[in-house]
């Protein structure tokens, strides 16, 4: 086996980049990404330079193919990314498919149960770690690579669990027990519908599930914990990372444009309004 320094094989080929973000969460790190929902490849392009740690490309809540998350994929690795994939369910041929496109890793949905974290986690992995069938595509060089990419995918694959429903709470402890699992991600939609309560985040029962779920979450400090901060309010990330989150996703890039085009409109709007009576030369 060629050995690798600095994630490179000395052949010069480049690693995925979840190499990078594993050993910054295994360390305590914050890691900052967001959602990628819009299929265009300069969507992609202009998330990536942004500054972002990371970048999930959402096959759940959006209508992107399989082929367009490859070409998201290979735009965001491209670009010195992390790309991660939040695949529609927790399915193993789904989770196959992302990760031979050349995902570092998978956001997997709903995941409630110690025995449906295992699944996620032996859909990453090839035997005997886990379950995956075997196929030679991007992630493995097209066939030329397949030996280190066997080696990289052991060590370094991401698999991020979302907790997202009241059940996954009562089970936290035997989910982030479950040996792959690098790191959760709180979604505070689900789980708040889960508790009769869509949206109210500071409803009485849904504060109490946060803080069990950061009660049991101090228990496994090699598990990264995770949080959805939907609205784009930098104010809400630091927040959360106070309060020990340290994978955070932040936002979507359709939430990010529909709130910059309507601030944008409001203000314009707004100062129109303001100006509209005033003779032209004190509007200038």
């Amino acid at each position: 086996m060629r050995a690798i320094t600095d994630g490179r094989l000395e052949t010069g080929h480049r690693l995925p980049e979840g190499y990078k973000l594993k050993a910054r969460l295994i360390r305590g790190e914050v890691a900052l990404g967001s959602w990628i929902q819009l299929a265009h490849p300069a969507n992609a392009e202009i998330m990536a330079a942004a500054g972002f740690d990371w970048l999930t490309v959402d096959l759940e809540h959006s209508v992107i193919t399989i082929r367009e998350a490859e070409e998201l994929i290979r735009i965001i690795s491209l670009s010195g990314v992390v790309p991660l994939v939040r695949v529609p369910s927790n399915d193993a041929v789904q989770i196959k498919r992302v990760m031979d496109a050349g995902a570092a890793g998978v956001i997997v949905p709903m995941v409630n149960t110690p025995e449906e974290a295992e699944r996620a986690v032996a859909a990453v992995r090839y035997p005997p770690q886990g379950s995956r069938g075997v196929g030679l595509a991007r992630a493995q060089g097209y066939g030329a690579r397949f030996q280190e990419y066997c080696e990289w995918l052991a060590r370094e694959s991401l698999v991020i669990v979302q907790i997202e429903h009241i059940e996954a709470v009562r089970n936290l402890d035997g989910i982030l027990s479950v040996k792959g699992v690098d790191g959760f991600m709180v979604g505070p939609y689900d789980l708040s519908g889960s508790l009769g309560i869509s949206g109210q985040f500071t409803h009485r029962e849904m504060r109490r599930a946060l803080a069990e779920i950061r009660r049991v979450a101090a228990q496994h400090p090699r598990v990264a914990s995770g949080f959805h901060v939907v609205p784009p309010k930098p104010e809400l990330v630091t927040q959360k990372i106070r309060e020990g989150y340290r994978f955070i996703a932040y936002s979507t890039d359709m939430i990010f444009l529909g709130e910059s085009c309507r601030s944008g409109v409001q203000a314009i709007r707004s100062r129109l309004g303001r100006t509209a009576g005033q003779p032209a030369e004190r509007r200038k």
